[in-house]
């Protein structure tokens, strides 16, 4: 840690004089004292006992001033201090913007115009695979750049994780929350992860992670080069964005890598090649070399409607 450089002589005779002005009433006093004090113990045209005993009082009230006067300007310090650190935690909070209604779709766009890395953690990805995903993808072709994405959704092959995200869709969420069920949440998942398989073998420049948590979020975390965005699955309720240049934004940084780690990430290097239209044959032939395999249960209208999901989705949260 660097010391403080030293003030020069001039500055701190300026200081000692304003404080000085600023504490007239307690210098005056001090100098009273002391000068009274000296003359009554020194004196010798009064009664010597006296003097004695009436000078020492006053030079001790004379260093009680004193040492008022200290007191009162290391409480000023304090309070300066205190200020200076509320100061800087109103600016901190007034970085964290509350976002509602088109808000959230502007701060989203913003987000994506010149990101070159995007994380998201959330259920199942929906708005994800639908806006950000190709948007981000067509950004970096455009401008000719590297894009890191990093996704974390619940896990298409754990139906308990489904199940309790399916609940709480409908307990919480809006006006399409009656049709979320445990085979919707599956579906969802499942055509994330080929949505993120196929845009990673179209594009050379972007590097692209899938991990599967095996617990189900109750927000979504979209974090960009600019800020951090945070939303609900009722596009209803309050959003929030922090700015990069935030404590929180890096608090997050930390804790979404940290949920990562505990979820099961995907090796996409071991993916067959899709075509354009993925067959149903090469869907089921991907998620087997994944290591999630789709249920023995989905037909393969199930298995079209992953692939529908998963090239052709539209903004859930368009009006």
């Amino acid at each position: 840690m660097s010391r403080s450089q030293p003030q020069p002589p001039g500055r701190r005779l300026e200081d000692s004089i304003a404080w000085a002005v600023r504490n007239a009433d307690g210098v005056v006093a001090i100098g009273v004292a002391l000068t009274v004090g000296l003359l009554d113990i020194t004196g010798q045209a009064f009664d010597r006992d006296n003097n004695v005993v009436t000078g020492s009082i006053l030079l001790v009230l004379a260093s009680l001033v004193y040492g008022s006067l200290t007191e009162r300007r290391r409480r000023m310090a304090d309070i300066r201090a205190a200020t200076a650190a509320t100061g800087r935690a109103i600016e901190d909070l007034a970085m964290v913007r509350s976002l509602a209604g088109p808000e959230v779709t502007l701060a989203h766009e913003q987000a994506r115009r010149s990101t070159t890395r995007w994380v998201f953690k959330g259920g199942t990805g929906t708005y994800l695979r639908a806006v950000t995903l190709p948007q981000c993808v067509l950004e970096a072709q455009r401008q000719r750049r590297a894009l890191s994405m990093k996704i974390d959704i619940v896990n298409p092959a754990d139906a308990r994780v489904c199940e309790a995200y399916a609940r709480f869709r409908r307990t919480f969420g809006h006006d399409d929350a009656g049709g979320w069920t445990t085979e919707r949440t599956r579906k969802e998942s499942y055509a994330t992860v080929l949505a993120a398989v196929w845009h990673r073998q179209r594009l050379d420049t972007l590097e692209i992670d899938v991990h599967l948590n095996s617990v189900a979020p109750a927000l979504r975390f979209d974090l960009s080069d600019s800020c951090l965005i945070i939303t609900q699955d009722d596009p209803r309720r309050v959003s929030l964005c922090v700015q990069r240049d935030r404590p929180l934004y890096d608090y997050y940084v930390t804790e979404l890598h940290q949920s990562r780690e505990q979820g099961l990430k995907l090796d996409l290097r071991e993916a067959c090649e899709l075509s354009d239209e993925p067959t149903v044959d090469e869907v089921r032939r991907l998620m087997d070399r994944l290591g999630v395999p789709l249920p023995t249960s989905f037909t393969d209208r199930d298995v079209g409607e992953i692939v529908d999901k998963a090239l052709h989705a539209e903004d859930p949260y368009r009006s």
